[in-house]
C-alpha cells in the first residue's frame, strides 16, 4: 500500500518552535491525515512551564481535537521474554491482555477544575469526575466488539461502591452487554483489579475502564511484560482515525544515545495498519518479524539477559526490517 508521511511537532519540540505544545500547524496536519504516528513529547526542561504550555498538554489537546475516545493498550508477553518480567515466568508466560481505556472524559477533562481558596481561606485543588451516557456507551461498544474477536470475555473495572460516576458507568455497561449475549461480562473494583493483575494476570482477556483508572492499570500491565519499551497503543475516534504511539515516555536519560527499544513504536505502526487501514496482513508481517528477531536472540538493553545479542536502537530496527 502507498503511504505519504508528513512530519509535525507536538509537545516539547512544538513549544520550542511555536510556543505551544499543540500549535495550529500541527492541528491542521493531524486533522487532514488518516492516522497519526506519535513519538514521545517531553523532557525535564519543560517542567517549570505554565501548565497549559507543558508537553503533556499537547497530548490532551490532540486527543480532544481528534475525538480519540478509545485507547487500546495491549499487554503481550512474548515467550522469549518471560524472564524479563519481574513476576515468575509461570505467572506471566503467554500473557495477552487488551485494556480498553476511555480517553476523553473523566477527571482529566471534567469541569469545573482548578485551584482556589475555599470559604475557610485555605487553598485547595479540585477536579470533576464526570461521564455522560453516550460516552460510556461508545467505549463499551468498542470493548465488546474487541472481546467478540478474542476470547469473548470482558471485565469492566469501576469503583461503584464509592463513586457515583462509576456506579453509573457499571449500569450503562450492563445495559450495552445485552447487545452482546456471547460475551461473558464481569465487574471488578479498581483496587482489586490492580491486585489481580499482579496476582493472576492471565485471568483477564479484555478490560474496559475509565480514563484515570485505565491510565494507571495499563501502565501496571505494561510492566508484566518486562519492559514498557515493548508496548504499543492505539487511540481511535468514531471513524477509526487513530493516533498510534508507544506507551513509554521520552526517557531523557538515554535520549540521543541510540539505546532506546524501538519495538513499541514499530508495533504501534502495526496497530495503525490493522485498525485504521484494515490491512491485517501487513500488521501480522511486522509482528511476525519482531517475533523472529526476538527468537534469534536480539535484545536492546531494557530486555537484555545473559547469553543474548545486545543491540542498539538502530540495530534492532535494522534486524526487524531484515526479518520482513
Amino acid at each position: 500500500m502507498d503511504m505519504t508521511f508528513t512530519e509535525a511537532p507536538l509537545g516539547g519540540q512544538a513549544y520550542d518552535q511555536y510556543g505551544h505544545p499543540y500549535p495550529e500547524f500541527t492541528q491542521k496536519v493531524c486533522r487532514a491525515a488518516d492516522a497519526v504516528l506519535l513519538g514521545a513529547v517531553g523532557g525535564p526542561q519543560y517542567d517549570n512551564l505554565d501548565r497549559p504550555l507543558r508537553p503533556e498538554r499537547g497530548l490532551l489537546g490532540i486527543r480532544k481535537d481528534l475525538g480519540l475516545f478509545a485507547n487500546l493498550r495491549p499487554a503481550v508477553l512474548y515467550p522469549e521474554l518471560a524472564n524479563a518480567s519481574t513476576l515468575k515466568p509461570e505467572v506471566v508466560a503467554g500473557l495477552d491482555i487488551m485494556i480498553v481505556r476511555e480517553l476523553t472524559g473523566d477527571v482529566y477533562f471534567g469541569q469545573p477544575r482548578g485551584m482556589r481558596v475555599n470559604e475557610e481561606g485555605e487553598r485547595e485543588g479540585f477536579n470533576t469526575m464526570v461521564y455522560s451516557e453516550s460516552e460510556v456507551r461508545r467505549i463499551a461498544h468498542v470493548a465488546f466488539q474487541i472481546a467478540m474477536k478474542r476470547q469473548k470475555k470482558l471485565c469492566s473495572v469501576d469503583k461503584a461502591n464509592v463513586l457515583e460516576t462509576t456506579e453509573f458507568w457499571k449500569e450503562i455497561v450492563i445495559d450495552v452487554a445485552s447487545e452482546y449475549p456471547e460475551v461473558e461480562l464481569s465487574h471488578m473494583y479498581v483496587d482489586n483489579a490492580a491486585m489481580q493483575l499482579i496476582r493472576n494476570p492471565k485471568q483477564f482477556d479484555v478490560m474496559v475502564t475509565g480514563n484515570i483508572f485505565g491510565d494507571i492499570l495499563s501502565d501496571e500491565a505494561s510492566m508484566l511484560t518486562g519492559s514498557i519499551g515493548m508496548l504499543a497503543s492505539a487511540s481511535l475516534n468514531e471513524t477509526k482515525k487513530g493516533l498510534y504511539e508507544p506507551s513509554h515516555g521520552s526517557a531523557p536519560d538515554i535520549a540521543g544515545k541510540n539505546l532506546a527499544n524501538p519495538i513499541a513504536t514499530v508495533l504501534s505502526a502495526a496497530m495503525m495498519l490493522r485498525y485504521t487501514f484494515d490491512n491485517e496482513a501487513a500488521a501480522q508481517r511486522i509482528e511476525n518479524a519482531i517475533k523472529k528477531v526476538l527468537a534469534a536472540g536480539y535484545r536492546t538493553g531494557d530486555i537484555y539477559e545473559e547469553g543474548m545479542k545486545r543491540v542498539s536502537c538502530s540495530e534492532m530496527g535494522d534486524q526487524i526490517v531484515a526479518a520482513m
